[in-house]
């Protein structure tokens, strides 16, 4: 199975607070892939809502996305996309 990991920095400018949390792991949910979220020493589930919002990403911090499965470059590319969008 392929596992894949990018490092992306985050352009939303409320970061993956509240609503952009939520929607990050929405998409997330879709894949059967598993994905993990990594920002300084935390590492933690990409399809928790409250593992995400425990990361505190602000605008312009940088996360290093993980995706290992079937669906991990599909995955991948969705979450990057959202994440690089203003």
């Amino acid at each position: 199975m392929p596992k894949l990991e990018k490092e992306v920095m985050i352009k939303h400018q409320q970061g993956l607070h509240a609503r952009p949390a939520a929607l990050f792991v929405q998409i997330a949910a879709k894949f059967d892939s598993n994905i993990t979220v990594k920002k300084g020493n935390e590492e933690v589930n990409g399809k928790s809502i409250m593992g995400i919002l425990m990361l505190a990403a602000q605008h312009q911090s940088k996360i290093i996305i993980q995706v290992e499965g079937v669906d991990a470059e599909k995955a991948l590319d969705e979450l990057e996309k959202f994440l690089n969008q203003e």
